[in-house]
């Protein structure tokens, strides 16, 4: 009809990206807005009275407790205790997943060419980039707004559920307007993610020595960490450092916009460079292929595991010998959930079980890697040739399985290193044993991984990320609302053996291998089975 406007493409890219976020932001906000509130519940049981909560108190002051889990503010009440225990955590599950998905709706989707026919029509880069982040700035807001509730509806006071809420929004939006700069900057979907994982890791590591270094707290004002805890929520109730992160996030945000149209489709501002020798290195074969595909996320996550690790081995003398002097915070410690911190062998075996995360993301992120390889086309002519399915696949596993083994010893090292600078008792074979202990846990999230690759590779990522995030809230859960035995054994870190301070179970060890290996398998053929590109 010639009296028809035409329809605008805008609301159409706009109804896209909220249907391709929905799912995982509802799982991020009921993940973030459920675990506080179950802490503010169990807070009766886990600081009885206001002795209990002075003593906590004395106990997180501590340079290492500082340092580990940030600076205790209102440990007296219910919401002070809540964003002390959760605060950190929540803000770096926020982050990483605000930067994943950002890198993978935006530098993604163009890498594979499917924003290749709507950035042809009326939208330029900028509004459709603009778009994503719009939906992207909702989704966060929603999360804060359901926090925040969920905080008041438990009984903490509103200002201060308030403002930790806006804190954890406001991190997540500067986290996502980072990766929306990368994504215009590097060319493909792994050098952005990769970038702006580094400056989360960087900002995380400002934050814990501004909190355990009374001579850099002035690092606590580099975002997106570190001014979360200069808010003081249930206390002081600062605003004036959100001003910090809302006006980076603003800038990020416009400079994103502003790089998204001096760039051709398809292409970073950073090209590589015309005319170069050829690299020929590690292309004889489909497994050294592989490990030449690994070798630069190995590096990555080796520098980011090595630094905390080494972090943790250098606060080892300060905490234990803080509680070996005091054994009344040792038990307080242990009933929030920190047993055995009282030897540097316990405090190392206490911090080896989180390594199991990291390990598991790594593996997860290379088959994750591998699934988009297939997905853009960039395996086809390895598909064509004379090698099996199987065979590539295989190759890949064993190459990730061999990262993780990496990283354990990189951990173990540097944890090592760290404890003989402050004259810790943590010899090399005990780091050893204690980072080789959770390796099973880590291979279970590559096994699930690589189920999903052959049964639903759109979901690695979080199938794969299932055995170990997934199992570690389990726990947190379980221990926290006091439910049956039967429901915490089924994470697979209610298995594991605090080493080195004792030594393995064997038995759980064994299983656990055992399910990964038939899961691998099963997952191999399921691969094998299917078509490509599904």
């Amino acid at each position: 009809m010639s009296g028809t406007r035409p329809a605008t493409p805008g609301p159409a890219v706009t109804r896209l990206a909220a249907r391709q976020l929905r799912r995982p932001a509802l799982i991020v906000a009921a993940v973030t807005a459920g675990m506080s509130a179950l802490v503010v519940a169990t807070y009766a049981r886990a600081v009885a009275d206001a002795s209990t909560a002075q003593a906590l108190a004395a106990l997180a002051g501590n340079p290492a407790i500082r340092t580990l889990f940030g600076e205790p503010v209102a440990l007296d009440t219910a919401g002070g205790f809540t964003v002390w225990r959760t605060g950190t955590v929540l803000a770096v599950l926020l982050t990483t997943w605000g930067a994943l998905a950002t890198t993978r709706l935006t530098r993604g989707e163009e890498e594979t060419g499917r924003w290749d026919l709507l950035l042809a029509g009326r939208l330029t880069p900028a509004r459709v980039l603009g778009r994503h982040l719009a939906v992207f700035a909702a989704a966060i807001a929603l999360t804060g707004a359901l926090l925040a509730a969920a905080l008041t509806a438990a009984g903490t006071p509103a200002d201060g559920a308030l403002l930790h809420a806006a804190g954890l929004a406001l991190a997540g939006l500067l986290a996502v307007a980072a990766a929306a700069c990368a994504a215009q900057v590097f060319p493909t979907r792994a050098g952005a993610t990769g970038a702006t994982l580094a400056y989360l890791g960087v900002g995380l590591l400002a934050r814990m020595v501004g909190d355990g270094v009374p001579a850099l707290a002035w690092l606590r004002w580099l975002p997106p960490y570190g001014p979360l805890a200069l808010t003081r929520p249930y206390r002081d109730d600062q605003w004036a450092p959100l001003v910090a992160l809302a006006l980076t996030a603003a800038a990020l945000a416009g400079l994103a916009l502003a790089l998204a149209g001096r760039r051709d489709v398809r292409a970073g501002l950073l090209r590589p460079p015309a005319g170069r020798a050829p690299r020929r290195w590690l292309l004889g074969s489909v497994g050294t292929f592989a490990v030449r595909r690994a070798v630069r996320p190995l590096a990555g996550w080796s520098a980011g595991v090595g630094a905390y690790f080494l972090l943790i081995g250098l606060l080892a003398d300060s905490l234990t010998g803080f509680l070996a002097d005091n054994p009344r915070f040792a038990d307080l410690a242990a009933q929030a959930g920190f047993a055995g911190l009282g030897t540097v062998r316990g405090y190392a075996a206490t911090l080896f079980a989180l390594l199991a995360i990291p390990i598991g993301a790594f593996a997860t992120a290379r088959l994750t890697a591998f699934a988009a390889a297939e997905n853009t086309g960039r395996l086809t002519l390895l598909h064509a040739g004379p090698v099996t399915r199987t065979r590539l696949l295989t190759a890949e596993v064993t190459t990730t399985v061999a990262g993780t083994a990496v990283l354990a010893a990189v951990a173990a090292v540097a944890t090592w290193a760290g404890a003989q600078v402050v004259g810790g008792d943590l010899p090399l074979a005990a780091a050893l044993a204690g980072t080789a202990n959770v390796l099973p846990v880590a291979l279970l999230g590559a096994a699930a991984a690589t189920l999903a690759l052959g049964l639903a590779p759109r979901a690695v990522a979080a199938i794969g990320m299932l055995p170990t995030a997934g199992g570690f809230l389990l726990k947190v859960t379980a221990d926290s609302v006091h439910a049956p035995a039967w429901v915490g054994r089924l994470s697979p870190f209610a298995h594991l053996a605090p080493v080195p301070a004792n030594g393995p179970n064997w038995t759980a060890t064994a299983v656990m291998l055992g399910v990964a290996a038939t899961v691998t398998g099963a997952g191999v053929r399921a691969y094998q089975r299917r078509d490509l590109w599904l």
